[in-house]
This record gives C-alpha cells, structure tokens and sequence, in this order.
C-alpha cells in the first residue's frame, strides 16, 4: 500500500506510512495491522473490520460502509470519498491522498477515529 497523507484543512495533519505506521507530527503514534487491529504504544486499542464494523475494547462503536459513509450509533456523522475526501456533517474537514479502495479507507477511518478527538 502506498503512503497516505491525510490533510485537515489544507495543511499535513497525519501520514500512513506503506499502509501501517500512523505518523503525526513526524513522529510514530500508532500502527494498524493487515487485520485492521489499531495499536497505540504497542497495545491494541480497537479495531476497523474488514466488513467495516469498528470495535474498541471488543464492543461496536460504529460503523464504516463500503460507500464511505462513516456511522456513529447508527447515525452519520462523516464520509471518505473514494476520491480522498473526507467529509464531516456534510462539510468538508480533508483529505488522503491515495485513497482510492475500501481497505485504505479503513486506514483512513482507523486514523480518524482513533487519533482525532474531534472527529469521532
């Protein structure tokens, strides 16, 4: 998988690195796994499905379908376009470059969810 950028707001806000290392910063804050278990200082700390269910401590907290939409107790609350885009109530909060399938929109998600306290 090639590196993402994920950009907020026009500026560098996170990089994916060949799909795995989660970089902010500069600086190495997490890692997701081929599996879509998300880790944090070597402990797993929740997960995005490959069906698209995304767990923390084993229970669902929401959800990302195959359109991008990304689900939050059953209501929407943003969506990654397969073209990058990522969209938050409707607005446009960013964007990942080489986001184009469903596996690097989980990326996506994994990030957004687990290292953006505003997003998710």
């Amino acid at each position: 998988m090639a590196d993402m950028e994920i950009r907020k707001g026009g500026s560098s806000w996170a990089v994916v690195e060949g799909g795995r290392t989660i970089r902010m910063g500069g600086s190495s804050v997490g890692e997701i796994q081929s599996d879509g278990t998300v880790r944090k200082g070597g402990s797993s700390i929740g997960k995005v499905e490959s069906g698209g269910t995304i767990r923390r401590g084993g229970s669902s907290i929401g959800e990302l379908q195959s359109g991008g939409t990304l689900r939050k107790g059953g209501s929407s609350i943003g969506e990654i376009q397969s073209d990058g885009t990522i969209r938050k109530g409707g607005s446009t909060w960013g964007r990942a470059s080489n986001c184009s399938s469903h596996d690097d929109r989980r990326a996506v998600a994994a990030v957004l969810v687990f290292f953006c306290d505003e997003f998710f």
